[in-house]
This record gives C-alpha cells, sequence and structure tokens, in this order.
C-alpha cells in the first residue's frame, strides 16, 4: 500500500499537498468564522473573487493576486465601518457580494479574447494545480498563519467580548482588519482547490466538526486543521474511485466526517 501511494502520479501529489496546504490555514480561520458567526461575510468575498478574477485577466496579473486585492479592498471597506452607521451589515454585505459577482460576471463578458473555465473557478479544479500554484498556497499559508499566530490572543478577546477588548487597550479596529484581510487569503488560495461557491464550507464543517472533541480554542484549531487535511485527501480517493468532481467530493467528505463525530458528546 504504501509504494502504491508513493507511486501517485505527480498531479495527484500536487491536490493532495494543495489540499493539506488549504487546511493548515482553514482550520485556525475557520473557528474564529464559527465563533464569530461570519460565515455571510465569507459568502461575500467568495462572491467577490469573481471581481478579482476579471480584474486579474484584465490587468494581466494572476487571477489569485486579483482575487485577495478584491477581498482586500471589501475587508477595508467593512473594517472601517462603525456597526452604527449607515445600513445594516447584512444588509451591506449582500450589497457587495452581489454587486460585485454581477460586475465581476459582465467585466468576464467584454473579455471575449479571454477564455474563463467558469465551471472551474465555481467547483475549483484541484487534480490542475501546478507547481507555481503551491508556492502561492505555501506563501499565502506562512503569511496568513504568521498573521493569525500574532494576533490570536487578541483575536480570543475581541470574540468573547468586543467592547471588553477595546477597553483593555486592544486595537479593535486592526483586529478586525487583519483577521478579514487573512480571510481574504484564504478564500483566493482555495477557489482553485474547491471552487468559489464551496470555499466556505471548507472553513465552517471542518471547524464544527472539531467542536465536538476540542476544549480549548487551540485543540479546536487544531482538530479543524486535521479534519480539514483527512477531508481534503478522504475526497480526492473518492474522485479518483467513483471519477466525481474532486472539490465538492471534499466538501462531502468533510460533511461525512462532521456526521461521524457527531455521535461524541460535545466537550468544549
Amino acid at each position: 500500500m504504501i509504494e502504491s501511494i508513493l507511486n501517485l502520479p505527480d498531479f495527484l501529489w500536487r491536490a493532495l499537498l494543495g489540499g493539506l496546504g488549504v487546511a493548515l490555514l482553514a482550520g485556525p480561520l475557520g473557528c474564529f468564522v464559527v465563533w464569530r458567526r461570519m460565515a455571510y461575510f465569507g459568502e461575500t468575498l467568495t462572491h467577490s473573487a469573481f471581481l478579482g478574477v476579471g480584474l486579474g485577466l484584465l490587468l494581466h496579473v494572476e487571477p489569485i493576486i486579483g482575487v485577495a486585492a478584491m477581498g482586500a479592498v471589501i475587508a477595508l471597506i467593512l473594517a472601517r465601518r462603525h456597526p452604527a452607521e449607515g445600513l445594516a451589515e447584512d444588509t451591506l454585505l449582500g450589497l457587495l457580494a452581489h454587486a460585485s459577482l454581477a460586475l465581476g460576471l459582465v467585466l468576464l463578458a467584454f473579455m471575449e479574447d479571454v477564455r474563463v473555465d467558469l465551471f472551474g473557478y465555481l467547483f475549483g479544479d484541484i487534480l490542475a494545480l501546478s507547481a507555481q500554484d503551491l508556492w502561492w498556497i505555501l506563501l499565502f499559508d506562512v503569511l496568513g498563519l504568521a498573521v493569525l499566530a500574532r494576533m490570536w490572543q487578541g483575536l480570543l478577546a475581541l470574540t468573547v467580548h468586543e467592547e471588553l477588548a477595546a477597553v483593555e487597550g486592544r486595537n479593535v479596529m486592526l483586529l478586525r482588519l487583519g483577521f478579514m484581510l487573512v480571510l481574504a487569503v484564504f478564500v483566493a488560495i482555495s477557489m482553485k482547490l474547491v471552487g468559489i461557491l464551496l470555499t466556505v464550507s471548507m472553513l465552517i464543517i471542518p471547524a464544527a466538526a472539531a467542536r465536538r472533541l476540542a476544549r480549548t480554542p487551540l485543540q479546536m484549531a487544531l482538530g479543524a486543521a486535521g479534519v480539514g487535511a483527512a477531508a481534503s485527501a478522504l475526497g480526492l480517493a473518492a474522485s479518483m474511485q467513483w471519477d466525481t468532481p474532486a472539490g465538492p467530493s471534499m466538501v462531502v467528505a468533510a460533511a461525512g466526517l462532521f456526521l461521524a463525530l457527531m455521535v461524541f458528546p460535545r466537550r468544549g
């Protein structure tokens, strides 16, 4: 069995390494998304990814850079906005999500000389990962995990009570902005693996599964990374066995692991 694993084709090794790389960042990041109930914000970032792809192609840069940049713009808009000002947050998120999605699709329609695989962007194409894609994942992984490690205690304080964290002298806006930027980076690197429509699921499902057995925030973050890594490997194996789409198969595997862990009593 070990010999058969070592003899996997190069494209499968790249897919497996890419899935593991994304799972490492999704673990701790997804925990904060679950704790802070920010799934809708994640959906907004994924919708804006279409506009990022369009801008990247228009400016002749890597689409992953365009997606990360567009996510950073959305993060800046939301981080600088005071909750008491203007539109309700869910209204603003809906406006940004659907406006950027529509604008991105219109922009792509105007670029008739550029062939765009919309299905690949929607549901991912992890089996087509290149060595360059892996380098991007590694770079963004290192940056994202470094930022999360630096802000870990501050983000925990912010999650428990935002006003109390401000009284303690923590820079609430900087913490919110840093977290949102890391989330934007995650959307950029995971887009090619599971696609725009399923990116948020790889944040929420592993974190929710790990919550069943974790006693501390750190245990939950490590457990979520482990569940995400296992889901990536199982999803790839199922994809090769039954010829199913790899990205959706990974999400189904994550959901299966969540259901399996539901039999255990919640410890945290």
